[in-house]
Formats: C-alpha cells, sequence, structure tokens
C-alpha cells in the first residue's frame, strides 16, 4: 500500500465508521437566527428550447446571496455561480465555462444590487472553488471589466495565490475567515478533486459550498488519498455548525435514486434537487473510508463516486461519451430529434 494511502487507513481507524453527527442544534425550530432563503423550484435550464433559456439564469436566495446558473445551450457543463454581498465587499466564486458570457449577467445583479442598497460601488472579490477550465473560463472577461462601481481583486485557482489571499498558513489544515462586513466566510481547503479545491461556509445562511467534491451527479475523483483526507477533515469540521444546505457546483442526478443523467445531456427535465444535507457529505466520507485504500467506482443514492487516477474511466466509455455529446449538440435546437 502506497505511503498516502496507508496514512489514510491508520487516520480512518480513529473514526467512527457510523452515520452519526454532533449536528448543531437550536433550543427552538425558529430558525435559529439564520437568514433565510428560497431555492429555486425547477430552473430554467431544464427546459428544451434554446431560444427561450438565457445565457445565465440568476436567482435569488435572499437580498444578499445570489446563484447563477449556466445555460445548457452554451455548454452541457451547466456550471452554477455564487454571489455573496458583505457591508464591505462581495465575492464571487467561479466564473463559469466556455462561452458563458457571465459579465453582463454579472453587471446586472452588481448594479441592481447597488440600487436596492442606495449605494454607488462595492469592491468586488472574484475567486474559485476549484482550478478547472468550466469553472475558471470566464476569468478574463471578469478581470477586464474595469468597472468604478465594483473594482475587482481577482484570486487565481493555485495554492500559493490562495494562501496568500486568505491568509492559509498550514495548507490543506488550515481553516481561515474571511470577513465581507457583517459577514464571515469561512474558507475551508479541500484538495482531491483538483489540488487547489476550496470550500466556503457562510455564517449568515449556513451554506456550505462544496464545489465540484459533493454535488447531485458524479464525483470525479483526481487524486484520491488527498481527496478522502479532504472529504474527511470536511465531516468532521462541519460538527456542530448548524448546514442549512450544501449546494456544489453541479446537478447531473435524475429525480431517480442511482440514476444520473449520461455525461453529456443538455437538457435535463428531471433533475435533483440542487440542495443536499449534510448527511451526504458523511455518505461520502463513509463511502470512501469503505473502500480500504483501493478506489472503485461507487453508485449512492444522490451522487456516484468516479475515481480517476487509477484508470477507471476506459477509453470505449470515453468514446461513448464523445459520441453522445456530438449527437446532443447537433440536435440542441431540436431536442425531439
Amino acid at each position: 500500500m502506497p505511503n498516502s494511502l496507508g496514512r489514510i487507513a491508520t487516520f480512518a481507524a480513529t473514526l467512527c465508521l457510523t452515520s452519526s453527527l454532533a449536528l448543531a442544534q437550536f433550543p427552538q425550530p425558529d430558525g435559529g437566527g439564520l437568514e433565510r432563503g428560497v431555492l429555486p423550484a425547477r430552473w430554467l435550464s431544464q427546459g428544451n428550447k434554446c431560444m427561450e433559456i438565457p445565457d445565465w439564469q440568476i436567482h435569488e436566495y435572499n437580498k444578499d446571496f445570489y446563484i447563477l446558473r449556466q445555460s445548457p445551450c452554451t455548454d452541457f457543463e451547466k456550471p452554477l455561480i455564487f454571489l455573496f454581498f458583505g457591508k464591505d465587499k462581495a465575492l464571487l466564486a467561479d466564473t463559469g465555462s466556455a462561452n458563458g458570457n457571465l459579465v453582463p449577467s454579472l453587471k446586472i445583479v452588481m448594479n441592481r444590487w447597488l440600487a436596492m442598497n442606495h449605494r454607488t460601488s462595492i469592491p468586488l472579490i472574484v475567486t474559485h472553488t476549484h482550478s478547472h477550465e468550466d469553472h475558471t473560463w470566464g476569468d478574463k472577461a471578469v478581470q477586464a471589466m474595469n468597472d468604478p462601481a465594483f473594482p475587482v481583486t481577482f484570486v487565481a485557482s493555485d495554492i500559493e495565490a490562495q494562501k496568500k489571499f486568505y491568509g492559509i498558513k498550514n495548507w490543506p489544515t488550515d481553516v481561515v475567515q474571511y470577513d465581507l462586513g457583517g459577514r464571515i466566510l469561512d474558507i475551508i481547503p479541500i484538495p482531491g478533486h483538483t489540488h487547489e479545491d476550496l470550500a466556503f461556509y457562510d455564517r449568515n445562511t449556513g451554506i456550505l459550498l462544496t464545489g465540484d467534491t459533493l454535488y447531485p451527479g458524479r464525483i470525479f475523483v483526481e487524486h484520491f488519498a488527498e481527496f478522502q483526507e479532504s472529504v474527511v477533515r470536511l465531516a468532521k469540521w462541519t460538527e456542530g455548525k448548524p448546514i442549512a444546505h450544501t449546494l456544489g457546483d453541479h446537478i447531473e442526478q435524475t429525480t431517480t435514486p442511482f440514476l444520473d443523467y449520461p455525461e453529456g445531456t443538455l437538457f435535463q427535465p428531471e433533475e435533483h434537487e440542487l440542495a443536499m444535507p449534510v448527511g451526504s457529505l458523511i455518505e461520502l466520507r463513509d463511502a470512501l473510508l469503505s473502500m480500504n485504500g483501493r478506489p472503485r467506482r461507487l453508485a449512492m443514492r444522490d451522487f456516484s463516486i468516479y475515481p480517476m487516477e487509477f484508470g477507471l474511466i476506459t477509453r470505449e466509455e470515453r468514446k461513448h461519451v464523445e459520441a453522445y455529446m456530438k449527437e446532443q449538440k447537433e440536435h440542441m435546437w431540436d431536442p425531439q430529434k
């Protein structure tokens, strides 16, 4: 067993492998002081008419937190990005995928928030959940906005840039706080999907952003030992904290348990809801630990684990995916075919 996997096995032996978790409890069922919000019952991208679907759907969770989802007509990945507003700064997590043309929609949200709050400007921090292109493609356009109403501070999605900006001394074990002004975000390194992954916990809403580490769909694991360590550490960190929703960067699962949409699917009319309970994180942790350092593909009720570093994605599967993607794009304007 490689040293890294041996270290994981030793670490895992100290954990209880049941799904029990010391969840935060409030004395009354009154919301516990968390800011309330609403998630969409249905996304516009679940439709199948590209002429009617905007490049980005803007969803107001509440007056200071917004979720934007990219249209399937621009990229089958349909990534989600997240925008927090504090009193002093705003923070944007990710910039979308190819052909996303994020800037017009981002400017709409920023300018309307300023108008709603009778303000003329607010600094904007642009950061990322991880470095894959479907979450960083819009970086250059956002950096080039050059709008005095929301001057941009850009944080590249690499370890050293993130350590420097957030003040992370010991990567990946330190959890640090970043204050937007009356809104503290906990910045949590969770490498494994890529080496640079970050999770964000918003204390105001109790929302935990998990990027591509956990979402309803295929969890591609590029660095298994590192990924497992991060999931174990993140699950431990959530103990005693109120988690209202766990939100990832994609939706790929259907509403039918154990069934996902094939990779490359444009329109997903019966897709799983975006939010997942914190118990899904515990399920992911326990599933990883059950592999005892021998990665394998595993379908859970609401997500699937896809290890990649040991060649578990076959050449034939990749050919099938590419052919399916091509077919989907050819019929994007006439999905009935």
